[in-house]
């Protein structure tokens, strides 16, 4: 039996990425770990615990339901950056403004993190995959000073790391720091995450789509017309594509990474400028595609490239396999 490599053990032995680390991000990295397998082990008990199910009875910045999970997993996540020393502020989704943390350790630190810290909250009550999606930053701002909105306002060229965690059968961290994609599985019994899922590749083309086609009367010509090719005999397989809307980003992304697909959430009239969150979904979401392969645009423009202006900025979204974005487009 070949020796399983620890995350830990997999982070330090690619150190050398980074020529303007001494440690830190490899640091960081491992408290995003440490605060997932926090998370993961609630949601394991989500149904037996009453505390940690169901609503949280008010509503995020975003106008949507905060489950008491969402209040959970943002405050462990918050716990590992503000403790573990590395980070000198964070922006969540579940919070109005970004956070500067006020310790003199923090305010010598060298990153920043814009996190959404349990994307698909909504279906933990039907125990459907959930996760969390993180971006990382360097700061813009002086060492030595608090945090500031320039250092969350990045666009999502300037990341040196993204990543996600989704909650399912099993848990799985997915992340890049700019040399690849790699993904390691959990094991509960110890508390250690695996590499299970090396140098992964997102096939260029796929079969599966994934899209609310409940809203199919809202979408533009050139989508609508996409998903008839979809369905059609005409597409590059020679029969239909497999329909697959799971309603929980991350699942419906992994599933699309490991196996080929394109994931759309387009904007429409009523939310011309998109619904997913540029800044906590979108761009790190992108970065992992584009590191495995794949393309991820608004439907006319790359991600990465769209300047941020404001913390909870929306944006439309088409992200998987190359030539299935790129036809997604009309190019």
């Amino acid at each position: 039996m070949s020796k399983l490599t620890t995350l830990h053990e997999f982070i330090v032995s690619t150190q050398q990425d980074f020529p303007f680390a001494t440690g830190e991000l490899s640091r960081l990295l491992s408290d995003i770990a440490l605060a997932a397998k926090i998370v993961s082990n609630d949601l394991r008990k989500a149904g037996l615990v009453d505390h940690i199910l169901g609503a949280q009875g008010g509503q995020n910045v975003q106008g949507e339901e905060q489950q008491k999970l969402d209040v959970v997993a943002d405050a462990a996540f918050i716990r590992a950056f503000e403790n573990g020393g590395e980070v000198c502020g964070i922006a969540s989704e579940e919070n109005d403004n970004f956070l500067a943390f006020t310790s003199a350790n923090a305010q010598n630190a060298n990153y920043v993190v814009l996190f959404d810290p349990l994307d698909g909250s909504s279906n933990i009550d039907v125990n459907v995959s959930i996760g969390t999606i993180f971006s990382i930053y360097r700061r813009v701002s002086p060492v030595g000073t608090p945090a500031t909105l320039e250092d969350m306002l990045q666009p999502g060229t300037q990341q040196v790391a993204a990543g996600y965690v989704l909650y399912g059968s099993s848990t799985i961290l997915v992340y890049s720091t700019g040399n690849g994609v790699n993904g390691f599985t959990l094991d509960p019994s110890i508390g250690e995450f695996f590499l299970s899922h090396p140098d992964i590749k997102m096939p260029e083309n796929g079969r599966y789509y994934s899209v609310n086609e409940g809203n199919l009367q809202d979408f533009d010509p050139t989508l609508r017309a996409y998903l008839a090719y979809c369905q059609s005999n005409d597409n590059q397989t020679g029969k239909p594509y497999s329909g697959r809307y799971i309603g929980s980003l991350v699942a419906d992304f992994h599933r699309n990474l490991i196996k080929g697909g394109i994931y759309i959430y387009p904007a429409v009239p009523a939310a011309p400028k998109g619904r997913l969150r540029l800044l906590y979904e979108c761009n790190p979401l992108a970065f992992i595609a584009e590191q495995a392969g794949g393309l991820a645009t608004d439907g006319k423009q790359r991600i990465l490239d769209i300047p941020p202006t404001e913390l909870h900025q929306r944006v439309g979204f088409y992200i998987g396999a190359k030539l299935m974005v790129e036809k997604a487009m009309g190019l």
